[in-house]
């Protein structure tokens, strides 16, 4: 079934159900970790069938039904005029005030982010599919040749800044694809070390980052990277909580997405960040970062995750950083060289397979 057809298949269950003088209502999927687990057989974090009933006679669940509606009318809007924009731009063109009323149908982006999210969950759908994008938020270089919307763009050849890697990547055709592995980064301030310092095209690879967690965009075009040309994929973060849960994300899956884990997880990826064992082989404890309460309750639930539970190279890391009270940032490797990252210490650890999984 497409886009639209899903869409108006909610809106006649809507409709039937006000023909028959009933309460109006909609069942959404319970994105929670109570909700989700972790399947073996894949690798990434899938959701239970449990869901909740949301209606429009209930007080408390009337605001979000009619923010999910509204979010539907403007997702088929944008179906029928086969355009895509801004989940910003989608945030201000159904926010108004409600007629005869002092009631504002969305008080902030955050409410219309959350009912894209229930739409994506009751259709199935990802956003793009929906006319939704994201703002470009990840950057890679290369050996590669791309066609995008009728453009032939090289990856090698594009100055100091790279590709800004788009929210949809789907209709981007690979021309070329010249790499041994791809690099994921947390930190765009390391990629740029990295492609400053032409390490893509001294070591045939691909470097990509982003700021902070990966956007969707970027994950797909990991996927595609994967399994099209068949390319390890290595993650590069810092010896944090945040760096490890990044990782966690972008390789099982997310509790809030786990609807789409089978699209959004990058199964394959190894991690190439920073361990304990960096910490102490290339002496980093004077440059650790002192932990704050948030940091140790990080610990505590990335040990409890199922899909790291039966790891013993990840409890041992989980162990030793909660030992250490503090976390070390990739950039406390600067302190040796500014080149160290690319002249050694990336080389080094390809080349002797040292990955945590």
């Amino acid at each position: 079934m497409d886009t639209k057809k899903k869409i108006e298949e909610l809106a006649k269950n809507i409709i039937e159900q006000l023909v028959q003088q009933q309460n109006p209502s909609m069942t959404v999927p319970i994105r929670s970790l109570s909700n989700v687990y972790f399947d073996k057989k894949s690798q990434t974090l899938q959701i239970h069938e449990n869901a909740s009933t949301r209606s429009f006679y209930n007080v408390n669940h009337v605001r979000k039904f009619v923010q999910t509606l509204a979010v539907a009318a403007g997702s088929k809007k944008l179906v029928e005029r086969d355009i895509t924009v801004s989940i910003r731009d989608l945030y201000y063109n159904i926010k108004r005030t409600l007629p005869n009323t002092k009631i504002d149908l969305l008080d902030s982006q955050t409410e219309s982010d959350k009912a894209i999210e229930d739409l994506e969950a009751i259709t199935g759908l990802p956003r793009e599919r929906l006319g939704l994008i994201a703002d470009a938020s990840g950057t890679v270089s290369g050996k590669v040749v791309i066609e995008d919307s009728g453009d032939t763009i090289d990856w090698s050849k594009l100055g100091s800044g790279g590709w800004a890697i788009p929210s949809d990547v789907e209709n981007i055709t690979f021309k070329s694809v010249k790499a041994k592995y791809v690099i994921y980064m947390e930190k765009q301030a390391v990629w740029h070390r990295l492609h400053q310092d032409r390490y893509w095209d001294k070591h045939n690879c691909i470097i990509m980052a982003s700021k902070g967690q990966a956007p969707r965009g970027v994950r797909r075009l990991l996927i595609r990277l994967s399994e099209e040309f068949k390319l390890p994929i290595y993650v590069l973060t810092d010896f944090d909580p945040w760096g490890f849960y990044i990782y966690s994300v972008l390789k099982y899956g997310s509790i809030n997405l786990a609807t789409q884990s089978d699209t959004l997880a990058v199964t394959g990826a190894q991690f190439l960040g920073i361990t304990a064992d960096d910490i102490e082989h290339y002496g980093l404890k004077k440059h650790f970062i002192k932990f704050k309460d948030v940091d140790m309750q990080r610990i505590g639930q990335l040990e409890n995750y199922d899909w790291f539970k039966a790891s013993k190279a990840w409890q041992r890391q989980f162990k030793l950083m909660r030992s250490y009270k503090a976390k070390a940032e990739i950039q406390s490797l600067s302190n040796r060289d500014i080149q160290f990252i690319t002249n050694t210490y990336l080389p080094e650890k390809i080349k002797k397979q040292q990955f945590v999984e």
